[in-house]
């Protein structure tokens, strides 16, 4: 009876047209852990026992293809990665976005004085860590006060998980436009786009953009416990006695390391470091996590470590993404990039698209990229990452934590919403597929 249906199946499936290696590839996927594969005495045909697997497996090879990953389809291919890399992250099934907005939620905002929906229209770009044993995202949230991106006032809000997927979220923004020694920059574009890291003591160090739509600046606040937070300004601001006063600025990723499971804020040459900037990712070193000073060229300008590349995913912009990693191959960084509209773009992607992707420095030499992927491994898949509040789709990393064994990546979704992708260290898994065609 068995070798019946096995009969049955092949006559279902066309094995000799499947690569062989295509079963070595199937071995590998947690679905199969259930049934072996073995060789007939004749030719070269493999057979799957257990005939209850029978129909999903005929499924899943059918025209040669893999159909486990709803997202995947015949004009996609596998997305391997390199060891140094951190992935592939897997979007657990059916819970994402885990954080929406909400038209219910209100507070007394001080710069409107007024009752405001401080997240009713869209809630993204999230930040991360851990605290008492919770997983902690910080997001951005926007209220209805006007529309198009950028017009609307920001708020970072809070929420917390004890598995990294279900949030319950504090009614009130803790990071905000307010009547204090930052109204100047702030007001009234508010409080964007964090990324958050923490020393070995415990103090939590959020680096934020500051809008008050003139010129965004990067800025410095910190805090014990995630809630109460202490604004100390634009991060270049004493650097080469104010020369940088007015620098357009944004997205810092603070260097950090593992330590016995913990991930914490780390020096590198003495210093602490961060990569930050869109355009092009420079350096700024610190000796307090305050005050920052960015690296010049010979020529006393901004030292660009990394710039856009014609023709690859990354054309139009390349923006720091969560906090760097140093591992024991180099400082990791994990970085968002942005597709050109013109003919100078990646044509495999979407015009205008953010993906992300990763870069590896030196730990020696943090400016000398010594690794760094061509292609994303990272892209929007979902329809909310494809398309939102930005049109043409985003999948907009700014968290990363290792929790309970696993990494798990926040990000914001077109603008809109927050998602969440998770890495396990101990299984081999691929970045997210790419397109054989353009335009995908």
């Amino acid at each position: 009876m068995r070798r019946h249906k096995v009969n049955q199946f092949r006559n279902r499936v066309n094995f000799l047209e499947c690569p062989k290696n295509l079963f070595r590839w199937l071995k590998d996927l947690d679905v199969f852990d259930d049934f072996y594969f073995c060789g007939t005495n004749n030719n070269s045909y493999h057979e799957i026992i257990q005939s209850h697997f029978l129909l999903i497996a005929a499924i899943t090879i059918s025209d040669c293809g893999f159909a486990g990953n709803s997202r995947a389809d015949s004009t996609a291919s596998e997305n391997k990665l390199p060891e140094w890399t951190l992935g592939g992250f897997m979007r657990p099934e059916g819970v994402n976005p885990i954080i929406k907005p909400d038209t219910r939620t209100k507070f007394f905002c001080p710069m409107q004085k007024d009752s405001v929906g401080w997240m009713e229209s869209d809630t993204f770009n999230p930040a991360a860590t851990v605290k008492d044993g919770k997983i902690c995202v910080l997001f951005r949230a926007e209220d209805n006060s006007a529309t198009g991106i950028g017009k609307r006032t920001s708020r970072i809000g809070l929420a917390e998980s004890t598995d990294g997927i279900k949030m319950e979220i504090r009614n009130e923004p803790v990071l905000f436009p307010k009547e204090d020694s930052l109204k100047d920059y702030d007001w009234p574009g508010g409080c964007e786009d964090p990324r958050i890291a923490v020393t070995e003591d415990g103090t939590y160090v959020m680096l934020y953009t500051s809008w008050n739509r003139k010129i965004p600046r990067l800025c410095v606040a910190t805090s014990q416990d995630l809630v109460n937070w202490t604004k100390h300004g634009f991060a270049f601001e004493k650097a080469y006695e104010g020369r940088f006063h007015n620098l357009k600025s944004k997205s810092g990723s603070i260097v950090t390391k593992l330590d016995n499971g913990r991930q914490v804020i780390t020096k590198v040459n003495g210093k602490y470091l961060m990569y930050w900037g869109e355009k092009m990712i420079n350096i700024a070193t610190s000796y307090d996590l305050v005050n920052w000073t960015p690296e010049l060229d010979e020529n006393g300008e901004l030292k660009g470590v990394v710039f856009p590349r014609n023709g690859y995913f990354d054309s139009a912009l390349t923006e720091c993404g969560p906090p760097a990693l140093l591992t024991d191959k180099g400082i990791l960084l994990l970085y968002n990039g942005k597709n050109r509209v013109d003919d100078k773009r990646d044509t495999r992607f979407p015009a205008g698209t953010y993906s992300a992707g990763q870069l590896l420095f030196d730990a020696h030499n943090p400016g000398k990229v010594i690794g760094r992927l061509d292609v994303p491994f990272f892209r929007p898949m979902d329809n909310f990452e494809k398309s939102g509040q930005y049109k043409d789709g985003t999948v907009f990393i700014e968290g990363l934590v290792f929790f309970k064994g696993k990494w798990f990546l926040y990000y914001g979704c077109a603008d809109s919403l927050v998602g969440v992708a998770i890495f396990d260290p101990s299984k081999k898994t691929s970045g997210d597929s790419l397109p054989k065609n353009t335009e995908a």
